[in-house]
């Protein structure tokens, strides 16, 4: 961006939250104008594994335990809105490249303690939502739907789906070019400020003058110093994913003949699905900001004994991102001061959920009443000590490692 702009909403960050609330503040009959530090999707929404699913990071129980159940139920409710939402997208754009259907998602127990957890989570749907919703699955009928063994069950959730993430992230900013929104790469903010009743947001070759202001950099929040106040708030945890080469028909057919994504129930979370005829396979990377070799090498054993007969199919392709954690697992919502919005945080779960977000920042900027929950923040909150935040996830990811091997 270069020169001096005028819009009604400016907004930090090009992955989904901030294409999403851009495309429905656009739709508002409204101006966004959307600076990306870096490229669009350079972030967590375009390194991901394109998993679709209602959960958050927090079973359904354990909100009920903290929120009650009314809180809960709503929750549950939003995670399947925020699927019908990109559903939805999908549909209105005419974003066939983005490849989204509804295959259903196993929750695979590595435990029999894990599999009474699921049973319990399905029992708590069947109870508010009725049959259907989620289906605990035996270990037999799991080995009929993946040729995998070691698991004792799981829970199905046949609403859930896959995306092409990245396919999906350039069809909204194609639909945002198309009707004229402003939408620019390469433009890290550099700093932000408040005069009045306009918020000014400055680049190194521009400005924006905005009645209001969207931050959604999420796990990328220290890219710039303008949105370090996001960044303190999060813990920035390395996942990594890799490919293997495409596939013969015969091959998964045999592997994978349910088609279904899967993902394990140990804390340090294995997960991969199919993408076309390749298999894609991710989880915990590096424990430091950059990659390392030692964490795809990992990821590649662990593929590969839980896929024996990928013998010989090689492993294409490697990258990781940033999930951003938060305290309490729950992403956090809400504004600084009157004219500034945001929303980060998804905790590896926000592929549906980060672009309904964006959505509900687009409403809340117009002053629409809108139930974010306990996601909702009145002021941005700091992590204690949050300089000490690299060796507090070497030291937490190492005693989940612990407790995933003793089986607890």
């Amino acid at each position: 961006m270069r020169g001096t702009h005028q819009c009604d909403v400016a907004i930090i960050g090009g992955g989904f939250t901030g294409l999403c609330a851009a495309h429905h503040i656009a739709a508002s009959g409204r101006a966004p104008l959307l600076l990306e530090a870096r490229e669009l999707g350079f972030g967590a929404s375009g390194r991901n594994g394109g998993v679709v699913t209602a959960k958050f990071r927090v079973s359904f129980r354990d909100l009920e335990r903290r929120h009650g159940l009314e809180i809960a139920r709503r929750m549950y409710q939003m995670g399947y809105a925020a699927i019908d939402h990109l559903e939805t997208m999908t549909q209105q754009l005419s974003l066939t490249a983005a490849d989204f259907q509804r295959r259903g998602h196993l929750a695979l127990a590595h435990t029999p303690r894990a599999l009474q957890g699921l049973g319990a989570e399905v029992a708590w749907i069947e109870r508010e939502f009725g049959k259907g919703a989620a289906r605990l699955l035996s270990k037999e009928e799991i080995e009929r739907e993946v040729a995998v063994t070691g698991f004792h069950g799981g829970l199905l959730s046949p609403k859930a789906g896959g995306v092409h993430p990245l396919e999906y992230l350039r069809g909204i900013a194609r639909g945002l070019v198309d009707r004229g929104v402003a939408v620019h790469g390469d433009s890290p903010v550099t700093r932000i400020e408040q005069l009045g009743d306009r918020v000014v947001v400055e680049t190194e070759h521009g400005r924006v003058e905005a009645g209001q202001l969207i931050i959604a950099t999420n796990g990328y929040s220290d890219l710039t110093p303008a949105t370090r106040a996001m960044h303190r708030q999060l813990i920035p945890f390395r996942s990594a994913i890799i490919s293997t080469a495409p596939l013969p028909a015969a091959l998964i057919e045999r592997i994978m003949p349910g088609r279904r994504l899967c993902g394990d129930t140990k804390r340090m979370l294995r997960w991969f699905r199919l993408v076309g005829d390749r298999l894609i396979f991710g989880g915990r990377g590096a424990f430091g900001r950059d990659d390392s070799k030692q964490a795809f090498d990992e990821l590649e054993r662990s593929l590969r004994a839980l896929f024996p007969a990928l013998e010989g199919i090689a492993v294409e392709h490697r990258w990781s991102g940033l999930v951003a954690m938060t305290l309490d697992y729950l992403p956090h919502v809400g504004r600084i001061g009157d004219r500034v919005f945001y929303s980060v945080g998804y905790n590896g779960s926000g592929v549906a959920l980060s672009g309904y977000m964006g959505k509900q920042l687009a409403a809340l900027s117009a002053g629409e009443p809108v139930w974010l929950g306990p996601l909702e923040r009145q002021t941005a909150q700091e992590i204690p000590l949050h300089a000490l935040r690299a060796p507090g996830v070497r030291l937490a990811a190492g005693w989940q490692q612990l407790l995933d091997a003793l089986g607890r």
